[in-house]
């Protein structure tokens, strides 16, 4: 996983521009309504995702439509599952140590009220 992929992804407007693209293709003057911003920088945040792979544009007729290339999140997926299990593992012991620890506690008051 490349650091740039994270640099890419950091901007708040880029996010924004990936998420109006989940449901599908969408022309710049569409993404223009959902950003918020000017076409200049939709268009500038778009070349910046398509040269990080991101986003493919399509040409139809005088429009170019843009959509999401699924390949760098799955990518992003496959580099965030390698941490997840290491997570889960620890969370996992963690949750254990926990119930091991409320038994023993339960056990030790059970012995308490015990006459």
């Amino acid at each position: 996983m490349h650091v740039d992929v994270f640099q890419t992804l950091a901007d708040p407007t880029r996010l924004r521009i990936i998420e109006a693209l989940k449901g599908g293709e969408h022309a710049v003057n569409d993404l223009v309504d959902r950003v918020d911003i000017h076409q200049s920088g939709v268009s500038r945040h778009l070349r910046i995702l398509q040269e990080a792979g991101f986003v493919q544009v399509r040409p139809e007729g005088t429009k170019r439509l843009y959509s999401l290339c699924p390949e760098p999140f799955q990518e992003l997926d496959a580099w965030v599952t390698g941490y997840r299990q290491l997570w889960e593992g620890r969370l996992d012991r963690f949750g254990e140590e926990l119930e091991r620890r409320q038994k023993a506690r339960v056990a030790s008051r059970k012995k308490e009220d015990t006459p």
